[in-house]
C-alpha cells in the first residue's frame, strides 16, 4: 500500500514537472521564432496547464477505465470552480469583464448541459455512452470557441506577460523532450496506480477519479490562479479557471471519446448537477451587485460547499 501511494505521488510529480518543462521549452522555442507573448500565453501555456488532465484521460480511455475518464473531467472542473476559484476569491475579490459573465461562463454551462444530454438518450443516443460522433461534435464546438477567442482578441487585444527564458537550442529541446516524457510516464503511472489503490482500498474508480486524480491534475491551474490573484490580475485568474473547464469538456472529454467510446455511469449525475449549480452560482454572484465581482464571502461559500460535497460522496 505504501509503495502504491509513493508511486501515485511520483506520477503526480512527473506529470506536473513534465507539463512545466514542456511549457518552458515550447515557450522559449516559440520566442526564438518571434511569436508574441500573447500567442504563447493563449496556446502553449494554456495547453500546459491542462496537459495533465489530457494525458491521464488518454491513458484511461485507451485502457477502458471510463469512470476515471469522467471522474477526472467532472472532478477537475468541480475542483477548479469550487476550490481554486474559492481560494483565489479569498486572496482578493475577483473583478471580471462583462464578456466573462455573458459569454465564457455560459459557454462553460452549455458544455455541462451538452455532455449531460449526449449521455442521457436526449440527442438520439440509444445508450449512456459518449460515442466517437459525440466526441467529434464536441471538438467542432471547441474549434468554434477557439475562433471566438481569436475574434475577441482581434477586437480587444490584451497583452499577457509570459516569462520566457533565453535557453540554448540544446536546452530547449531537452526541456521539450523530457517534459513530454514526464507527461507520458507520469500519466500512465498515475492511472495505473489509481486503479490499484481503488482495488486495494475497496474504493470505486469513480471516487479515485473525482478526488485524487482530479485534484492532482488541477495543480497547474491552482498555481496559475493563485499567482495571478496575488498579482491582482483577476482576468487571468478567472479566465484560467473558466477556460480550463471549457477545455476539459469540449476538448479533453471529446478526445477521450474519439479514442474509444466512453460508457457513462449515471452515478455521476449528482456530480454533474453540482458542477452545473456551481457554475450558475458563480454567474449569479458575478452578475449581481454594483461591480461584476466575486466577493470573499461568496468565495468562502464555494469552499464550504465543496468540502460538504466531498464529505458526502466519500461517506456514500
Amino acid at each position: 500500500m505504501i509503495t502504491q501511494i509513493l508511486l501515485l505521488a511520483l506520477g503526480l510529480v512527473l506529470l506536473i514537472t513534465g507539463a512545466n518543462g514542456l511549457v518552458d521549452g515550447a515557450s522559449a522555442l516559440a520566442k526564438k521564432f518571434n511569436v508574441s507573448d500573447l500567442a504563447i500565453g493563449l496556446t502553449i501555456v494554456a495547453f500546459g496547464t491542462s496537459a495533465p488532465e489530457l494525458v491521464v484521460n488518454v491513458f484511461a480511455s485507451y485502457q477502458g477505465h471510463q469512470d476515471i475518464v469522467f471522474g477526472n473531467v467532472i472532478g477537475s472542473n468541480n475542483f477548479n470552480l469550487f476550490i481554486i476559484l474559492g481560494i483565489t476569491g479569498l486572496i482578493t475579490p475577483i473583478v471580471v469583464q462583462s464578456s466573462t459573465i455573458w459569454k465564457e461562463i455560459p459557454i462553460s454551462f452549455l458544455g455541462i448541459v451538452l455532455v449531460y444530454l449526449l449521455t442521457h438518450h436526449f440527442l438520439g443516443s440509444d445508450s449512456n455512452t459518449l460515442t466517437r460522433v459525440d466526441g467529434f461534435l464536441l471538438l467542432l464546438l471547441f474549434g468554434l470557441f477557439l475562433y471566438y477567442v481569436y475574434k475577441q482578441l482581434k477586437s480587444d487585444p490584451v497583452e499577457i506577460e509570459v516569462k520566457v527564458n533565453n535557453y540554448s537550442n540544446l536546452k530547449i529541446w531537452c526541456y521539450v523532450i523530457f517534459g513530454l516524457a514526464g507527461l507520458v510516464i507520469g500519466g500512465r503511472l498515475l492511472v495505473t496506480t489509481a486503479v490499484d489503490l481503488a482495488t486495494t482500498f475497496g474504493m470505486s474508480e469513480k471516487l479515485i477519479g473525482l478526488t485524487i486524480v482530479a485534484a492532482g491534475t488541477s495543480l497547474p491551474e491552482l498555481a496559475t490562479s493563485v499567482v495571478a490573484a496575488l498579482k491582482k490580475n483577476s482576468d487571468i485568474a478567472v479566465g484560467n479557471i473558466i477556460g480550463s473547464n471549457i477545455f476539459n469538456l469540449f476538448f479533453i472529454l471529446a478526445t477521450s471519446a474519439v479514442i474509444k467510446p466512453i460508457a457513462y455511469d449515471t452515478v455521476f449525475d449528482l456530480d454533474m448537477y453540482i458542477l452545473a449549480g456551481g457554475t450558475l452560482l458563480v454567474f449569479i454572484a458575478m452578475f449581481t451587485g454594483k461591480k461584476k465581482k466575486l466577493d470573499r464571502w461568496e468565495a468562502a461559500i464555494l469552499l464550504i460547499g465543496y468540502l460538504g460535497y466531498m464529505a458526502y460522496i466519500i461517506q456514500k
